[in-house]
């Protein structure tokens, strides 16, 4: 299984995309987006802001494993 690293997170604010590289060992808890401004965070239940506004999960989530244990 390949994992990607590169995922396209979407504002749900003012739907801005970005291009992000997701940390392989670390989880993103905050975003902020830079055409607005609003500070992003894990919906409930998803571990980091990639699982909730990526267009790929995180690595992590990507292998099946636990994510920021």
């Amino acid at each position: 299984m390949t994992v990607l690293t590169e995922s396209v997170i979407t504002c749900p604010k003012c739907g801005h995309k970005q291009a992000e590289t997701m940390p392989t060992d670390a989880c993103t808890f905050f975003y902020e987006c830079i055409s607005c401004q609003v500070l992003l965070r894990p919906l409930a239940g998803d571990c980091c802001v990639f699982c909730s506004y990526g267009s790929v999960k995180c690595p992590p989530i990507q292998e099946q494993k636990s994510c920021c244990s």
